[in-house]
């Protein structure tokens, strides 16, 4: 499983540990090993840029997903990607305290976020809202308990 990794902002992240956030994520909801993730840390400005773009919404944003080849779809010419995750670590950090979270929890509990919209999920109701967030702390736990706390 190929996970790229791109920072492209100032703020201080632990990259080797989002990568093997990301990995266990993917490990554990059991996504095929040919699979190509991608996660991309930005500054506001360019998260702002994408999500007027893509969402139609002003200002930055935390976490943006952008799903490449999704299941059920033909089938992809060389590796599947799963597609793009695009944190904002100065948003994250910003609003960590907001949420009752350290910046470093924040950030790891965006990119598992934006991992799970990756692979279909969504919080669009209050079921799936407490169904996405559940798995998410969930995950969370079990990385944090590998030795990743």
């Amino acid at each position: 499983m190929a996970i790229f990794l791109a920072d492209e902002q100032d703020a201080s992240v632990d990259t080797d540990t989002l990568i093997d956030l990301a990995r266990h994520v993917l490990t554990e909801q059991r996504v095929p090993e040919d699979m190509e993730l991608s996660l991309l840390l930005v500054d506001p400005a360019t998260i702002a840029e994408l999500n007027e773009l893509h969402l139609h919404k002003v200002g930055p944003t935390d976490v943006l997903a952008f799903p490449i080849d999704e299941p059920g779809e033909s089938e992809p010419v060389g590796p599947a990607i799963l597609g793009d995750v695009v944190l904002c670590p100065q948003v994250a950090y910003d609003q960590a305290a907001s949420f009752g979270r350290s910046p470093r929890d924040e950030l790891r509990m965006l990119t598992v976020h934006g991992i799970l919209h990756l692979l279909g999920m969504d919080h669009a109701d209050e079921a799936d809202e407490r169904e996405m967030f559940g798995l998410t702390d969930r995950l969370l736990a079990s990385f944090a308990s590998s030795d990743h706390s």
